[in-house]
């Protein structure tokens, strides 16, 4: 999942199509004055975001500041996606730009960071000469010495994948925080080899980090003042950790309670499932915790069951229905979103019209929707022909957003006169007079401000009106912590 909702870092609430992909932006840490500074941009995943801050951590403890502009930073980093051309496209874009403040502040270093990195290695050298840096996922720890190394001259390059959680003793800089939600990273890598995805070749097999660092870790964010944790991983419902002494097996599900347990004030969510694991467990966990949210995001990427099978994902269209029927029936009010994929090789028009009426039946309140992009090195890449013409595939995206824009606007309308417990995350975009912030259902909420109110604070709000994406109200109370 391309994650794009108001966790962290000022991300927009919206449905992504293909042309809102490799949006870059400014992650920001508090400036202190003297000693080196460096500017970092992410692209893509939820991961990414959580990985620049565990390289954001890295560096403060090697004396460098953050900067809010590129101009001003003795160190450039951009950590990269490779999920679709088009977000490479943009990261190569974003270099040429930086190639001019290299041409006029020598000495800067850039480097290329994440998955784009992991999948050219040193062929991206050779082809972005102003580079200095290729560092993989897993080689964040190796930083301090290939920057060395590129200062004396020299390309620092590590892109080895490890077997092993990698960064579980870091606390990350939180970057350009809002001081209310946080990222949390459960697992990486993934095992599961979909045939359209480079993931497991640029993030490497699934591991899961030992359980008490991730509870430590919410309990800090909470001391700290924040009240909203995402469980982070490519696939989280996989999580599992045996403890060496005693053998028990840690699942998801016991993972998530845990985590629900640190503190009643803090809610809790996660991303993203795999519908072939996501079992009963974890969602009669979900029932038992009122800060555990009403929210799933539950990826079927083709509603057709020889796609899937093409796909490699293990399920079929029949499997993704039933486990739609049990989210429904175990919490009726829970709320589902999805990722889907239009255009994959040999979809046909009755294909494409399976997809459409699974979207409609699983009833989704939103979507991140794509074209199909063949990705080099991935089993598609090597087995299928692309074969399904451009034009098609911006006309089957069409039709996929609109639908789900109707969908959404059709979700939203019932909720108008409703009103919703909803956590404040910050000012509105578009005026300082109102504050968002979402439900335990993801919906975003816009409202004015009540005097004595913060980030942070608990308010019930009810919906006067609405749109697609936002849902408008007014606060009718408040109050500081949850109805545990």
């Amino acid at each position: 999942m391309y994650n794009d909702n108001p966790t962290i870092n000022n991300l927009k609430d919206k449905s992504v199509d293909e042309s809102r992909q490799g949006e870059a932006l400014d992650l920001k840490t508090p400036n202190t004055e003297g000693g080196k500074k460096f500017y970092i941009e992410s692209y893509g995943c939820a991961m990414n975001f959580s990985d620049s801050e565990i390289v954001a951590s890295i560096l403060s403890k090697e004396g460098y500041s953050s900067c809010t502009t590129f101009t001003d930073a003795d160190l450039i980093l951009i950590n990269t996606c490779s999920i679709r051309e088009k977000a490479e496209k943009n990261v190569r874009q974003r270099l040429r730009v930086f190639d001019k403040t290299k041409d006029k502040k020598p000495g800067v270093l850039v480097g290329v960071l994440g998955c784009m990195a992991e999948r050219l290695k040193t062929k991206f050298l050779e082809e972005e000469k102003l580079v200095d840096m290729v560092v993989g996922p897993d080689a964040y720890r190796d930083l301090p010495k290939l920057i060395a190394e590129a200062d004396d001259g020299g390309k620092g390059v590590n892109v080895f994948l490890s077997r092993e959680e990698t960064y579980a003793d870091i606390s990350p800089v939180r970057l350009g925080s809002n001081g209310v939600t946080a990222f949390i990273s459960i697992t990486r890598g993934c095992d599961n080899m979909c045939s359209f995805c480079v993931v497991p070749f640029t993030r490497g097999r699934e591991r899961s980090r030992e359980p008490f660092s991730i509870v430590a870790e919410a309990q800090d964010l909470v001391n700290r003042g924040y009240r909203e944790v995402t469980l982070l991983g490519q696939n989280v419902d996989s999580y599992k950790w045996k403890n060496p002494e005693t053998e028990e097996m840690v699942t998801f599900a016991r993972l998530l309670e845990m985590v629900a347990q640190v503190d009643p004030r803090m809610r809790v969510r996660f991303s993203t499932s795999h519908p072939k694991d996501l079992n009963n467990e974890v969602l009669y966990t979900i029932t038992k915790y009122h800060n555990i949210c009403n929210y799933i995001h539950l990826p079927v990427q083709s509603g057709n069951s020889r796609i899937l099978e093409l796909m490699n994902r293990t399920y079929d269209r029949e499997w993704y229905k039933e486990r739609i029927d049990k989210i429904y029936e175990v919490i009726p009010d829970c709320t589902i979103s999805s990722d889907i994929i239009t255009g994959f090789c040999t979809e046909t028009d009755e294909d494409h019209k399976d997809t459409l009426s699974l979207i409609e039946y699983s009833n989704f309140i939103l979507s991140y929707m794509f074209k199909y992009s063949e990705r080099p090195g991935t089993i598609a890449h090597r087995k299928y022909e692309d074969d399904v013409p451009e034009e098609v595939k911006k006309k089957r995206l069409t039709e996929i957003v609109d639908l789900q824009n109707a969908l959404s606007l059709k979700s939203n309308l019932k909720d108008v006169g409703e009103t919703f417990e909803v956590l404040i995350e910050g000012d509105s975009k578009k005026s300082a007079d109102e504050f968002r912030g979402r439900n335990q259902y993801n919906k975003m909420l816009v409202f004015p401000k009540n005097e004595g109110l913060k980030p942070g604070d608990y308010v019930f709000v009810k919906v006067r009106d609405v749109n697609s994406a936002t849902l408008l109200g007014d606060i009718v109370k408040h109050h500081e912590t949850f109805n545990a």
